[in-house]
């Protein structure tokens, strides 16, 4: 049996899945602590619902709210079984597994295939930027639309009921890749009927339609957009995690998608290519993160929805897969692929390890002072992009147990 077949077969066994899920969860032990931004405020406000139901604190209530919560209910109810430490590990790795699986569920669809020579690109893309700002309600969120996309990708009426389930669950967790997925799905069922001119034309549409809700939204609220959004389209802007070190990553994942994607081109052609229905879908998506606002402040909210077109950019960067993935590519750009996954996750490794190890010695600091006594540390370096200790603010919803989480700080 040669090598190809021999790992088809592999693809094919029902222990596949343990395995590598066993392996994509390796991140999320391999550090003291996980580095991962705002899951410090999650674990805070978990703390604080269980200190609210005791009926100690005076003076705080729990607020019902109906959305951006699931992933600090999960991690609530993890809290009261295992403490704090077990529970940050369990949520996010179920957080990894859903989001890695559900992106893989979705790229299968498209493609019609299993794409095991994705998964270090998936594999990046999970513990990307969004990981370690620690979003992850929509991070887990946008996980449970691609499952839902995955079953209706194929417009089958009893596939479309079970998926409803699965996006009301993704809108407990964050409305914002819900709405995005309802406006992919829309265009997916309309154009799948039209020819490709026609389809251009709709996609065109689609596009006035972003343009228009921009218009609308500056002239009702407060929005604040950039044209630096332009650099976020491609999606390859998630591995960028920390310092400039990772545009050796970026480059290298854009070189690997261009030779895939003129392998597309090549097999299929440039006219079919380019009126296909994921490369519309890949447009859609990247146009959506250049035009729409990247902070919104909703009337009635005190605080307001920002980093709206970094995250977006995650779901940019897997319909970019779901693209390449109706090809398969060659032997060289496979074991790229893995090489270019093996240098982010090194970087990423060093990485932690220097935050783990300036939180040990702030901890250290904080233990040799005297009662009421503070230490104040300095700004992160300016080419970090983005890291745990810098402070965020702005999105700061209020929480399940009605506080306002507070600005970053260091993982507990």
């Amino acid at each position: 049996m040669r090598a190809k077949e021999r790992f088809v077969h592999l693809g094919r066994t029902r222990f596949v899945f343990p395995l590598v899920s066993l392996l994509l969860l390796a991140p999320c032990y391999w550090q003291p602590r996980l580095q991962a931004g705002d899951l410090s405020s999650h674990i805070n406000n978990s703390w604080l619902a269980q200190l609210l139901e005791s009926g100690r604190p005076e003076g705080l209530t729990i607020v019902n709210q109906t959305t951006n919560i699931l992933f600090d209910l999960i991690l609530g109810g993890l809290f009261r079984l295992v403490g704090a430490e077990a529970a940050q590990r369990i949520g996010v790795s179920l957080a990894v597994l859903i989001f890695t699986w559900g992106a893989f569920a979705f790229i299968g669809a498209v493609g019609g295939r299993r794409p095991w020579h994705l998964l270090p690109c998936l594999a990046m893309l999970a513990y990307g930027w969004v990981f370690h700002m620690g979003f992850f309600n929509f991070y887990l969120s946008l996980g449970l639309c691609f499952w839902g996309m995955a079953l209706v990708w194929d417009m089958k009426p009893r596939r479309i009921l079970v998926a409803l389930p699965i996006f009301l669950l993704a809108y407990v967790a964050h409305a914002l890749p819900v709405l995005w997925t309802s406006g992919l799905l829309i265009y997916v069922g309309v154009a799948r009927k039209m020819k490709p001119f026609h389809r251009a034309l709709l996609t065109a549409s689609f596009v006035i339609v972003l343009i228009t809700i921009h218009s609308i939204a500056a002239r009702v609220m407060y929005v604040r957009w950039s044209p630096v959004q332009i650099t976020l389209s491609t999606g390859l802007d998630q591995v960028w995690v920390f310092d400039t070190k990772y545009y050796v990553v970026l480059m290298g994942l854009l070189v690997v998608w261009a030779l895939m994607f003129l392998g597309l081109v090549r097999l299929w052609g440039p006219r079919q290519v380019v009126g296909s229905v994921p490369f519309q879908l890949c447009i859609l998506s990247a146009a959506a993160v250049l035009i729409l606002p990247d902070t919104v402040l909703i009337p009635g909210f005190i605080n307001a929805l920002g980093y709206i077109a970094e995250r977006m950019s995650l779901g940019v960067a897997v319909c970019v897969c779901a693209m390449l993935g109706t090809v398969q590519p060659k032997l060289l750009e496979r074991w790229a692929l893995v090489a270019v996954a093996a240098v982010f996750f090194c970087f990423v490794y060093v990485d932690e390890r220097a935050l783990n190890s300036f939180e040990d010695r702030m901890e250290y600091v904080v233990s040799q002072l005297a009662p009421a006594h503070r230490a104040v540390t300095a700004a992160p370096p300016a080419s970090r992009r983005g890291t745990p200790i810098q402070p965020c603010g702005q999105e700061r919803p209020a929480s399940p147990s009605g506080s306002i989480p507070p600005a970053r700080h260091t993982s507990t």
